[in-house]
């Protein structure tokens, strides 16, 4: 049975499927921030494996978006997304078992071999299910469904945290992921676009080996030197190899990066918006859970509490930019975001030693109010800006995008604060196994300091931490500063006018 996206009998049921994976995802990105603290102190992990930690998901779930899309196009979205969900339910399994850091980087990495399969996965769906006038509201329930889960983490895991070890964050997920699993197969149609091009196995080897190998070299910089020969390698290497993978890509026919899509100016400049929120947005995931937690003080829960401002802030967002976007367009809603992000990162830039949470909470909820503004507008009309047909491609690009610039944020600006915390920390009267233990990370400082009674020892890990954060926010600000410019100059106002569909199959097989 064939089914146009308007008249699709169960598309809003549907939704409620794609709305229970993308809760899934936005709530398991969270729980793992106000977790590492934790995990840095049971662990016994450093900054840099921290970052790997969270990048060995970030790099897998950018690497595997782009032949997820592809594979979805050809065999089923359903089948696809289901099989990512499954996979991430395993990699969950894995985490909720180990017992090391290495374990925890295989049991994410497994996992973000899952999430690029749903991720763009879900983004597709919806465009072959909702008509252009349905289609914005349904992009903004997804949307909306991600940010949900951004409170649902911090406040669940910290509770975890405060009465089971830390592999409880793994294991939280499993009852979701078999909601999301039994409504994707009782309530999603199974679509389709049979004139997909195959999936290339070099193209997928190419981008996997290509941003691995450069967030690497970022991640090991500040440890190993900028100037160290495997920095350099990996990082010479990634260049080869994305650029490798541009020129192949330009030469094929049916490309699954498919370049040309950058073409329209509507797809490229709300591409660029969001993958630069990203940006900013991870690195701030990043910095904070580590103040909040060992610089003031709290505890798990405390921890996920006081992050609760800036979910605030896209909830205040989510009512008024549709009420925006109505009356002014796309462009003056996302430049309105940017410049708050902005502010707020800026003003996070100057937080001081002896700054309380009051402070931290304001332009926290400022952070959250600019993302909410930002985000959504530029992943709906960047997928508006598409036919129908190339949804899948479409969606891909757009994640794959986003999702590295995600990775390389968390990558350069851990590097920042990694190398100007040790630079700044003070540890010349320290034994040297317990300055190696203090230089690893500000909770490694913090246990060194209670273990001698050395209160010196932790103001100035505190001080050191907060100049490098400080410095991290203000990279932040700066690079949403530089996206509101470009959007500003270059982004089309309004959306332009979608082309009809053409190949696209939709099969009503949900109860088959």
């Amino acid at each position: 049975m064939t089914t146009t996206p308007s008249t699709h009998p169960r598309r809003w049921w549907a939704l409620g499927a794609i709305v229970a994976c993308m809760l899934t995802l936005g709530f398991d990105g969270t729980i793992l921030n106000v977790a590492l603290p934790t995990m840095a102190a049971q662990l016994g992990a450093d900054n840099s494996t921290l970052q790997l930690i969270g990048d060995s998901y970030l790099v897998v779930l950018a690497a595997l978006m782009l032949p997820a899309g592809f594979l979805g196009d050809r065999f089923g979205r359903r089948r696809m997304l289901v099989l990512g969900l499954a996979v991430f339910l395993a990699g969950s399994l894995l985490g909720t078992l180990a017992d090391n850091s290495s374990a925890v980087v295989a049991a994410r990495s497994v996992m973000g071999v899952g999430a690029g399969l749903i991720f763009p996965l879900t983004m597709s769906v919806v465009p072959t299910l909702f008509a252009p006038e349905e289609r914005a509201k349904a992009m903004g329930l997804v949307s909306a469904a991600s940010a949900l889960g951004l409170p649902l983490g911090p406040i669940l895991g910290g509770l975890l945290l405060d009465h089971f070890w830390w592999g409880s964050i793994f294991l939280i997920n499993i009852p979701l992921i078999g909601i999301a699993i039994v409504a994707c197969l009782t309530l999603l149609p199974e679509t389709s676009d049979p004139s997909s091009p195959k999936v290339d196995i070099l193209t997928t080897v190419l981008t996997v080996t290509g941003l691995g190998t450069l967030v690497y070299g970022v991640n090991e910089g500040p440890g190993r030197g900028w100037s160290s020969p495997l920095v350099l390698g990996m990082l010479a290497a990634g260049v080869v190899l994305i650029t490798a993978l541009v020129l192949r890509e330009r030469r094929q026919d049916r490309p699954m990066l498919d370049l040309s899509l950058l073409r329209r100016r509507g797809f490229l400049w709300n591409t660029v918006a969001a993958a630069l929120v990203m940006f900013t947005l991870t690195g701030l995931m990043f910095v904070l859970p580590a103040y909040l937690q060992t610089v003031l003080g709290n505890d798990a829960l405390g921890t996920g509490v006081r992050m609760m401002p800036m979910p605030l802030g896209m909830l205040v967002a989510s009512r008024a930019t549709s009420h925006l976007l109505s009356r002014m367009g796309p462009r003056p809603v996302i430049c309105a975001g940017l410049a708050i992000m902005a502010a707020a990162a800026l003003t996070g830039a100057t937080t001081g030693v002896h700054d309380g949470y009051g402070f931290t909470a304001v332009w926290l909820a400022l952070v959250g109010l600019g993302f909410g503004m930002a985000i959504v507008p530029a992943m709906t009309n960047a997928l508006g800006a598409l036919p129908r047909d190339r949804a899948g491609s479409g969606s891909g690009l757009l994640m794959t995008l986003r999702q590295v610039a995600g990775a390389i944020g968390l990558a350069i600006l851990g590097s920042v604060i990694a190398g100007s915390y040790t630079s700044h920390l003070d540890t010349g009267h320290l034994p040297g196994p317990a300055a190696s233990a203090a230089q690893d990370s500000v909770i490694g400082a913090h246990a060194v300091a209670a273990k001698l009674g050395d209160r010196a020892l932790a103001h100035s890990a505190d001080s050191a931490y907060l100049h490098g954060m400080d410095l991290a926010l203000a990279i932040s600000g700066v690079t949403a500063l530089l996206a509101l410019g470009l959007v500003a100059a270059f982004l089309p106002n309004p959306r332009p006018e979608r082309p009809a569909a053409t190949h696209e199959v939709v099969t009503d097989s949900a109860h088959a």
